[in-house]
Order: structure tokens, then C-alpha cells, then sequence
């Protein structure tokens, strides 16, 4: 089930792609999980990728964000080669990642666990005789990241004391307020009610405006959704990405794995 394999160019308008993935690979010991994976994202451009279990979608997040390290091919981001980078390398590039677990500092409040996140990419270093109380700009950022999630009223609260739904929505403060022009969502609605859901949709939609997103996602809902795109990953290689009805109507992806969930999620 092979493709041709792309070669590093433009996203459209004289730039390079946001995100670019050629012929990427990935073995632990003799398994092959991610094999020759070729993706192009536009700047902008909302993107699901979407599989069965055991598909590879989470060791892609993985090689994309720095987690591992890929056994062959490439990962660009605007253009530059960021395979092989540590991940707060690729972060300070412009990449930032969510988790399907939460990663929150639980005994910081909502607004100290954003001001974290915006303190590096304002410039602020390690230093140990400045005060935050007195970084303006950083305070400022992280009230209006704050406001954007709507959780300005929930600012002292402290992140262990939050609802789940109101977690997720900070965890999605924090990856966007190091101001990252790419954000990858790893199942950003996941144990979510139905009514939380269509918020959150909502929400992310707004929090990202601007900006090119990728999430994986296994609610058919949430894809048509949410995304612009839809990249279909069966056993380690991208079998189609296209625009959510094109991709429901190809007998490739209908028979390699969504048969008529698809067309059921859509109806």
C-alpha cells in the first residue's frame, strides 16, 4: 500500500508547509510500527488523523513532537529539518503538544500553571532573583490566555480542584500560550459528555484560529467537527488525506477500516 513519496516543498503562497512528513519510519526492534508515513499540512490547515488501534497514530505524535527518535525519514517544520531534535527544542521552534493524560502542575492555580507556560517564549530565562509578580507581560499574557479558555473565573483555583472538562481546557491553555504556530491534540475530547463535547469543539476551534492544527481523535463527531482535513492511518502508513467527504466516500479507507462508521457519524 505504498504511495510516491513527496518531496520538501512549499505550502502554498511562496511558504514552506507548516508541517511536513516524508517517508517516515519507525522499528522497535524488528516491528515496524510507522512505515513511510507521508503527510503535507498547510499553514492553518485543521487536520485529524484518524485509524484503528495499533495504527502507529500515537508513536506519529510521538516522532512529530520529539518523544522518539525516527529509524528513517524526515520531520520539517516550516520547512526546517526537526527529526532527531529533543522535544523543548521542536517547543521553542513553534510546535506544542497536548496529552490524552493530564499533565498539570495540580497544586499550581489555573493562572500559575499558564504563566509557566508563557514565561520562555516572552524570553525569561531561569533566574532566580526575579520576582513574577512583577513580569507585567507575562501576567497580562496569562490573563488573556486565561479569558480565552474561559477559566478567568476559575483563575485561583488550584488545577487539582478543577472538573474534568475544565482540566482538558487548561491543558489546552497551557500548550497554546508559548504562542506555538502548530499544536497537536492527542484525543483532546476523550471521556468527555456529549454537551462537554460540542463545547469543547467549539472551544478549540476558537483557541486555534490562525493556527495549524493536528489531533488524533477517535470520535467521528469530533473530526467532521473540527477538522478541515481528515489523514487516515492504517498500519503505519497514510492511506488518505483529503476533506472529510472525501475521504468518507473512498473504498480504500472504507474498507481498510471506517466501513460505515463513517457515513453513521455523518448522517
Amino acid at each position: 500500500m505504498s504511495t510516491n513519496i513527496p518531496t520538501a516543498g512549499h505550502g502554498g503562497q511562496g511558504g514552506p508547509f507548516a508541517l511536513e512528513l516524508l517517508d517516515l519510519r519507525k522499528r522497535f526492534g524488528k516491528t515496524e510500527i510507522i512505515r513511510g508515513a507521508q503527510l503535507q499540512v498547510r499553514p492553518g490547515e485543521r487536520v485529524a488523523i484518524i485509524g484503528p488501534n495499533g495504527a502507529g497514530k500515537s508513536t506519529l505524535f510521538n516522532l512529530i513532537s520529539g518523544r522518539f527518535a525516527p529509524s528513517g525519514g524526515e520531520v520539517r517544520l516550516h520547512g526546517a529539518r526537526i527529526d532527531g531534535l529533543k522535544p523543548y527544542e521542536i517547543n521553542r521552534r513553534g510546535l506544542a503538544r497536548s496529552f490524552q493524560v493530564s499533565n498539570l502542575f495540580m497544586r499550581l492555580s489555573v493562572f500559575e500553571n499558564i504563566r509557566c507556560a508563557v514565561l520562555w517564549s516572552l524570553g525569561y530565562r531561569y533566574a532566580f532573583w526575579k520576582f513574577l509578580a512583577g513580569l507585567d507581560d507575562a501576567n497580562d499574557r496569562a490573563e488573556e490566555v486565561m479569558e480565552m479558555i474561559r477559566l478567568d473565573k476559575r483563575r485561583d483555583v488550584l488545577a487539582m480542584n478543577l472538573t474534568y472538562a475544565e482540566a482538558r481546557a487548561l491543558e489546552i491553555g497551557i500548550t497554546i500560550a508559548g504562542g506555538a504556530s502548530v499544536i497537536l491534540l492527542d484525543e483532546p475530547t476523550a471521556g468527555m459528555s456529549k454537551s462537554e463535547t460540542q463545547r469543547f469543539i467549539q472551544l478549540i476551534r476558537e483557541v486555534t484560529v490562525g493556527k495549524t492544527l493536528l489531533t488524533v481523535e477517535h470520535d467521528m463527531g469530533v473530526v467532521f467537527g473540527l477538522a478541515d482535513k481528515i489523514a487516515v492511518l492504517v498500519y503505519g502508513e497514510v492511506i488518505a488525506f483529503d476533506t472529510p467527504d472525501k475521504v468518507r466516500a473512498n473504498v480504500q479507507v472504507q474498507e481498510a477500516y471506517l466501513g460505515s462508521v463513517l457515513a453513521e457519524a455523518h448522517a
